[in-house]
């Protein structure tokens, strides 16, 4: 299927040339905000200093903004998962962008469709572009959130099998929970939902290890997006299963941290300037995230760098990355049933914790110690938990316990829960 809105770029050097063009306007609209003001907007993209998280925060909350107060269609906030929060906000021409980049997906977003929203809306970014970007293609959304009582995962089971749900977003972890609370619930995974056609997934690394799995127990495709609340969606996966940047929507450099070096590729923090931004412009926006960027041609067809996300921190030993252990953990044989796990240093070596049945144990807790091991030359303590160790077995089948908050009860009924919402 034809990537919607795409550009049909013959060329990185056509590519190239479209972010040329757009800078100068760029850099206008960045004059406009105090913060740029104050630093001083240079006369080319070359010359402008990054701008940091730190920036950001030290410019809360309007600092950025460029545009006038009665422009904006939404105030967001980032999670604060590296620190304190930072602020962005969108005017109703940049939700267009940020829309339209999302519903970029290989696999298609139709009015035929009904998609599943799993991860926040609140502050975030995350819920809402999801949400613009099913109904901008006229699909029906299904606005679940995940962080509400309201929702517990046996909800989430059943609307995803009785609604016939075809299209899901969410964390990739969240996929593998839906699994394990569906077979809780008495289902099979990837025979009792046949509407689903594919798992839209985000907001943490993910292997390739992991979506191979979560697409063999849905029966479906996994499609891996990435961005930030501050940028909104800044790279998409293709059917080739490679991750390509939006080039088009914004110019991406790679930030050496030995050297303060910036290049158009090789291994870095990721370094990005969105090209379409009315109310908040940023310049060489240092994302912080660790990737590995490319130029090379894709059978998909388009010519768009791609990207490898790292993630940000990596364990302090032998140099193990969590994507690098997670694709150890689920290049386990699928018939083990590891499916969640967590590890930490602990006295120089690595402590991991999976979750596995007792019959399978011995040969999953081997075949882990031995594979770390070998790629990484790295001593861990490689412990099984039973299932329910990690992902308890009471949160896979809890039902809603939500009321409104009220004052007056019948004889007898529980009132503690006066005035509450849980």
């Amino acid at each position: 299927m034809t990537n919607p809105r795409l550009g049909d770029w013959s060329s990185f050097e056509a590519l190239h040339k479209l972010q040329q063009e757009r800078l100068p306007e760029l850099l206008a609209a960045a004059a406009r905000s105090p913060f740029y003001r104050r630093r001083g907007v240079p006369a080319t993209l070359a010359e402008a200093p990054l701008t940091t998280k730190a920036d950001l925060r030290d410019a809360y909350p309007f600092g950025l903004l460029a545009a006038g107060r009665e422009d904006l269609a939404t105030y967001h906030e980032s999670s604060g998962s590296s620190g304190a929060p930072t602020a962005s906000y969108y005017t109703e021409r940049d939700w267009l962008d940020l829309a339209e980049r999302f519903a970029r997906k290989w696999v298609g977003i139709a009015p035929a469709d009904m998609l599943l929203v799993r991860t926040p809306y609140a502050l975030m970014i995350t819920g809402h572009l999801a949400h613009a970007a099913a109904r901008l293609r006229g699909a029906t959304v299904v606005p679940a959130d995940n962080r509400t009582l309201a929702m517990p995962y046996s909800r989430v089971v059943r609307v995803l099998h009785d609604l016939g749900v075809t299209l899901t977003w969410s964390l990739p972890t969240d996929t593998l929970v839906w699994a394990a609370a569906a077979t809780a619930a008495g289902y099979r995974p990837g025979a009792d939902f046949p509407a689903l056609r594919a798992l839209f997934v985000g907001g943490e690394p993910v292997s390739a290890a992991r979506k191979a799995r979560i697409s063999a127990l849905w029966g479906a495709p996994v499609v891996e997006e990435y961005g930030a609340t501050e940028t909104g969606t800044l790279a998409g996966e293709c059917e080739h299963g490679r991750m390509h940047l939006w080039a088009d929507r914004a110019v991406f450099e790679v930030l050496d941290p030995a050297t303060g070096r910036l290049a158009a590729e090789g291994r870095g923090q990721l370094v990005v300037t969105p090209l379409y931004r009315e109310a908040m412009p940023l310049l060489r926006y240092n994302i912080e995230d660790d990737v590995e960027v490319s130029y090379v041609d894709c059978p998909c067809g388009w010519s768009l760098p791609t990207v490898s996300v790292l993630g940000r921190t990596a364990f302090s030993v032998g140099g193990l990355t969590q994507l690098g252990l997670e694709t150890l953990v689920f290049e386990l044989p699928a018939d083990l049933g590891v499916l969640f796990w967590r590890a930490r240093p602990a006295g120089g070596r690595l402590r991991v914790e999976i979750e596995v049945a007792e019959r399978y144990r011995t040969a999953a807790v081997t075949g882990l110690t031995d594979a770390i091991g070998r790629a990484y030359g790295v001593e861990a303590d490689v412990v099984g938990v039973p299932p329910g160790g990690l992902v308890p077995h009471a949160l896979l089948t809890a039902t809603a316990d939500v009321m409104k908050p009220r004052g007056l009860f019948a004889e007898g009924e529980d009132w503690d829960k006066a005035l509450r919402y849980y």
